[in-house]
Parts: C-alpha cells; structure tokens; sequence
C-alpha cells in the first residue's frame, strides 16, 4: 500500500460518523448493509450518510452494488486487510518475541 493510500484510508475513518459507518460495515459481513438499513442504525439524515459514504468510497473502504431499488453496501475487506498490514508490517521492528502472533494481534471480545 502507498502511503498516500494509507492516509486517505486513515483520513476518512478519522471521523466518528464514518467510523461507525465502516464498522457496522463490516459487522455485516459479506451480505454488507443496504443504504437504508446503515442510516436507520447511524440515525442520520440521507444526504449526511451520502456525504459521508462518498468519503469512503473515494478512500476505496467502500463499495457499492444497485440491486433493483436498493444500494447495497460493503465493506472493502481487501483495502482494509491492506491497511491493516501497511500499519504492522514493521511491528516491533521485526523482534522475535513480537509480531502478529503477540502484541500485533487483535483482542477478541470478552477477552
């Protein structure tokens, strides 16, 4: 990933609103959110998410798909994999008792 990527990514997610947008995003799965079900969560007025969705689609964390009346839309799970890797690919300098396995690795819930 370029850096001007990353930052674009990091930029656009640097927005409590988009945030929240891209987790439930990514909460649902595959099957994504259509427009309508992601406003009703956020509770936003239609052209707020539209501004805040074309921040994220301009980013790439956010596609979309028309199925009939509906959008539908899906987190970009590649670009955040690759986001993801940008910022730990260097994690703890490459230290043998460090890494993805160890600190670099995401808590569970509950955990």
């Amino acid at each position: 990933m370029e850096i001007k990527t990353a930052l674009a990514a990091l930029s656009a997610l640097g927005h409590e609103t988009r945030l929240a947008a891209f987790r439930q995003l990514v909460q649902g799965g595959p099957e994504g959110l259509s427009v309508g079900e992601l406003r009703e969560r956020l509770d936003l007025p239609p052209a707020t998410l539209t501004a805040h969705l074309n921040v994220l689609r301009a980013a790439g964390l956010v596609r979309d798909e028309r199925e009939g009346r509906v959008i539908r839309l899906r987190a970009d799970y590649a670009q955040m994999d690759a986001l993801i890797a940008y910022l730990t690919e260097n994690c703890c300098a490459g230290s043998v008792t460090c890494g993805p396995a160890q600190a670099c690795k995401p808590r569970r819930k509950g955990a």
